[in-house]
């Protein structure tokens, strides 16, 4: 016996062909709805009404680490952190200039979030379960992880290098109780030299003390970008964790609107802004997003 099919929607569907050279561009063009607009219809318990109705985005960050938030020649902030504060605000007003930030300490992210200080936290902030348990967290931006910095200058410039080197190989990493175990793991016989800042440790490989320097992954892709003559990326990361943002808890429509905006624009149509900021901030250079199976 043949199938039954319902038709239902067919007449619908072949509406949608008739709109011709509107074409899909012109069609999500033509869907857009004003922020005042999108205010009215926004839950009125929401943070999201309350964003819309003020007009500007309050987000808290930080101003002193590059390539996340730091001032640039003119004293204007940028930074990854920064630049997905401007993807939200152009998804709230399709104006990415309506953001106002808060510049605080790291210890103040939560505290600010549940203060109601600011609207989210935009603070390279790790992921867990318990700060999980005090502020709701965004889907992931950025998979943070340990890396090795090494000199084009120096004899040993690859992972793969500083292996065969044994005990031979030199690192410097900041001094913690898991430092030891940090360049173990990826380095088990190398010599270890803990120092007390992140500047001493990029410097001893700088002054020939050390063959790698043992610092974020983002850090690693920092210096690179912007000093390819001084800087290289062994090729070897490990530890990963989850950088988000975050918000107070018991708001889903905002947190459901944060996730939505940074989908569309990590996996979606405008993939342009994130694309920018992950190859001017990282040197990572824009990816193919396969049609088809969703990413997440």
């Amino acid at each position: 016996m043949t199938e039954a099919h319902d038709d239902s929607d067919r007449p619908q569907r072949r509406d949608l062909f008739k709109l011709g050279g509107l074409g899909l561009v012109g069609a999500v063009a033509a869907s857009a709805i004003s922020a005042e607009r999108a205010a009215a219809q926004a839950p009125r318990e929401s943070l999201l009404r309350t964003v819309l109705n003020r007009g500007k985005l309050i987000v808290g960050t930080g101003s002193t680490n590059a390539p996340w938030h730091f001032e640039d020649e003119r004293g204007q902030l940028t930074g990854m952190d920064i630049a997905m504060a401007k993807i939200l605000a152009k998804g709230l007003f399709d104006d990415d200039s309506k953001v106002e930030f808060v510049r605080q300490d790291p210890a103040q992210r939560i505290p600010n979030i549940n203060a109601g200080r600011v609207d989210i936290v935009i603070q390279f902030m790790t992921v867990n379960p318990l700060r999980a348990q005090q502020v709701a967290f965004s889907r992931p931006y950025f998979m943070e992880g340990v890396a090795l910095l090494t000199s084009p200058r120096g004899q040993l410039k690859t992972y793969q290098e500083l292996v065969a080197a044994g005990a031979r190989a030199r690192a410097s990493v900041l001094q913690n109780a898991d430092a030891e175990s940090l360049v173990r793991e990826p380095l088990p016989q190398a010599q270890v030299m803990q120092l007390d800042t992140q500047a001493n440790v990029i410097q001893a490989l700088d002054s020939n003390r050390v063959d790698t320097a043992v610092v974020d992954l983002s850090t690693v892709r920092w210096l690179v970008r912007r000093n390819p003559d001084r800087y290289l990326d062994a090729g070897h990361s490990y530890r990963a964790q989850i950088y988000s943002a975050a918000m107070r808890q018991g708001d889903q429509d905002w947190l459901n609107f944060v996730n939505t905006t940074w989908n569309v624009n990590m996996y979606g149509h405008i993939t342009e802004p994130f694309d920018n900021a992950m190859k001017e901030f990282f040197g990572i250079e824009p990816r193919q997003r396969p049609t088809g199976f969703p990413p997440i």
